[in-house]
């Protein structure tokens, strides 16, 4: 079992540290840590720290013995998932599993085609959601460089990221439309990919031909037909083994 992880705001240069708060509360508390155990500390950012317990002080403080410290690069081939608004609590779902999976960035969309809109408070808080959600899942899934949550992006925003991506891809359904297979998509040795998730109603003409007309081209999975919550995950799942971070 590999060590739990516990987000710290710096990681510490000292060969001593104390972890305490929330995160702090939840190794001793929740985690029942106690000297010994191996634990790891991150920004979240990339940067790392590995040590062991020291000692476990009341309800919310554990003293670390740092070993080593380090930095992960950022990886050379970077994937943002652009992805339409759910329904319900499925967006923390998609962003949970796409986390878990290894995104570097997840964008919301709001697209002309979902339910769900994020308006005023409401969306302030659904995108607190999304990202809590990217923390939460980074440390369970021992992520050292959690995935950015950006603000929610217009169809105009969206089309201005595929501009600037070295391969723009949309996940398109529709098996009568041209389409590439997304398991035989020519991947770059480094740069950006931005791939599109429409919502389930599916990417309208007029977006599909918005981010055309910037070099996104529509690609597809396989036969059967994802949920917009799911099919991120799947699709960044492909990309990721085709490009040689999963070897």
């Amino acid at each position: 079992m590999t060590a739990p992880v516990f987000v710290v705001e710096e990681v510490p240069a000292g060969p001593e540290c104390v972890l305490d708060g929330p995160e702090g509360r939840h190794a001793v508390s929740v985690k029942r840590l106690g000297p010994g155990e191996a634990v790891v500390l991150t920004d979240g950012r990339g940067g790392w720290a590995e040590g062991v317990v020291k000692a476990a002080e009341g309800k919310d403080r554990l003293v670390v013995s740092v070993s080593a410290t380090g930095r992960e690069a950022e990886p050379a081939l970077r994937i943002t998932v652009v992805q339409a608004l759910p329904k319900g609590d499925r967006g923390e779902v998609a962003v949970e599993t796409m986390t878990e999976t290894g995104v570097d960035a997840i964008v919301p969309w709001q697209a002309s085609r979902c339910i769900t809109q994020w308006r005023g408070d409401r969306g302030a808080k659904s995108l607190a959601k999304w990202r809590a959600t990217a923390r939460e899942a980074g440390k369970q899934s021992r992520r050292v460089r959690f995935p950015e949550v950006a603000q929610p992006l217009s169809t105009k925003q969206v089309a201005a990221l595929l501009a600037e991506a070295d391969l723009a891809m949309v996940l398109h359904e529709d098996r009568d439309a041209p389409s590439q297979a997304l398991a035989a998509a020519e991947l770059p040795a480094e740069g950006s990919v931005v791939l599109v998730v429409g919502p389930e109603g599916g990417v309208s003409p007029e977006e599909l031909a918005a981010f055309a007309a910037v070099g996104a081209h529509p690609y597809r999975l396989g036969r059967s037909v994802l949920r917009t919550s799911t099919a991120g995950t799947a699709a960044a799942a492909v990309l990721l083994a085709r490009s040689g971070r999963w070897s």
